[in-house]
Order: structure tokens, then C-alpha cells, then sequence
């Protein structure tokens, strides 16, 4: 293993070790849950900023949770930090056929159709299949980026009618709709993420109707 990963992997050990830090030893996952979302904003802000000093430090904290996470789940004896590397490494030379086996892609789109194609045969007959389309969301993205998802996962199993062609929208005013519509609501003391998040799980439970019904269940 690379020594500086080494390094951090015991450093982290200390610090949950009874000789450690008090702070780091009252952790748990639930406790860290949070820090990794806020860890993904600040290398965000980081790439954005083309700053690659703050980036590399970004990246830094962001492995820290992974390790964190790692040590925890060591200590209970369900995983460490050189399984979860193995299984990553392992998945992507799995979902990668082009590259490491003899399967010919002609363009992205295709390389997206294995890649979906392959996940859902990994899935299949566990506790974690995706049998409906709209599966696989994560519950906590934000409302807006939630939104996003479900419309592309309907879209993509034509669960959604399209955009009449005649209605011509320009991104400006999307974008304009959005900001007026949550200070409308900051108006009226709604929360517009809890408006949106609300009317996107009425939206995926309407579309999982219709795509039941439509396989005849």
C-alpha cells in the first residue's frame, strides 16, 4: 500500500484509539453523515475556483470521511478501507468491458447502455435490485437536483409525455422561474426545497403507478 496512505490509515487508527482524541472517538456514521455532503460543496467550490491548492486539500477531507468511515466499520468488523478499494477496482474493471474485455462501444451513449446494463445484472435477485426504472435515487439529494433525476429516469422510460415543440423557453427565463418561485415562497413563509421535495415524491409515486400499470401490474 502507498505510504502516505498508510500513514493516514493509522493516524486515523490513534485517533479512535483509546489514547486518541475524544471528539474522533464519539463519532459513528450517523454522527459523520452530514460532513461528506459539506466536504463535496467546499471541492466544488474549490474546482470552480481552478484553486488547486484549496482543491488538493478539499480532496484531503473528503478521503478523511472515507477513511473515517472505514476505521468505524473495522471496528465492528464488517468492512475496512482496502475492501471498499478492492471493490471499487473490481467494479470498475467490470463495467468497463470495452477496455479491459473484448466488448467494441461505438460512442458514450453505448458505454451509459452497458454500464445500466451491466449494474442491473449485478442487482438482479438481491436486496438491492432496481426492478422500476425510477429506483436508485438517492432520497437526500437536494429537492431541485432530486427533481432532475427523476425527470431524466422518467424520460429515459418514456413515463413522461414530452415538452409540447411549440413551447419555447429560454434558459434565462428557467432560470428567473426558479429564483421568483422561491422568493415567492420565502413570502409566504414556505420553504421552497420542502414545496419541491414534497411535489417530487408525488410525482415518483404517480409515475411508479403509471409504470406499473403499464407492466400490467
Amino acid at each position: 500500500m502507498n505510504p502516505a496512505l498508510t500513514d493516514l490509515l493509522a493516524v486515523m487508527a490513534r485517533l479512535r484509539s483509546p489514547e486518541g482524541c475524544p471528539w474522533d472517538r464519539e463519532q459513528d456514521h450517523m454522527t459523520l453523515r452530514t460532513h461528506a455532503v459539506e466536504e463535496v460543496y467546499e471541492l466544488m467550490d474549490a474546482i470552480e475556483a481552478g484553486d488547486d491548492h484549496e482543491m488538493a486539500e478539499e480532496l484531503g477531507d473528503l478521503l478523511l470521511q472515507v477513511v473515517f468511515h472505514c476505521q468505524l466499520a473495522h471496528e465492528r468488523g464488517a468492512f475496512d478501507f482496502e475492501a471498499v478499494a478492492r471493490r471499487i477496482t473490481d467494479k470498475l474493471i467490470r463495467r468497463h468491458p470495452h477496455v479491459f474485455g473484448d466488448v467494441k462501444v461505438k460512442d458514450v451513449d453505448e458505454v451509459w447502455a452497458n454500464w445500466e446494463t451491466i449494474k442491473r445484472a449485478e442487482k438482479h435477485g438481491t436486496k438491492h435490485a432496481r426492478p422500476s426504472a425510477l429506483d436508485g435515487i438517492p432520497k437526500h439529494l437536494p429537492a431541485l437536483a432530486r427533481a432532475e433525476k427523476l425527470v431524466k429516469k422518467a424520460r429515459k422510460a418514456s413515463l413522461l409525455d414530452p415538452i409540447p415543440a411549440p413551447l419555447k423557453i429560454t434558459r434565462k427565463q428557467v432560470a428567473l422561474a426558479l429564483f421568483v418561485a422561491a422568493q415567492y415562497a420565502q413570502t409566504k413563509g414556505w420553504s421552497a426545497e420542502e414545496l419541491l421535495r414534497t411535489e417530487v415524491k408525488r410525482q415518483e409515486r404517480n409515475l411508479r403507478k403509471t409504470e406499473a400499470k403499464a407492466r400490467g401490474k
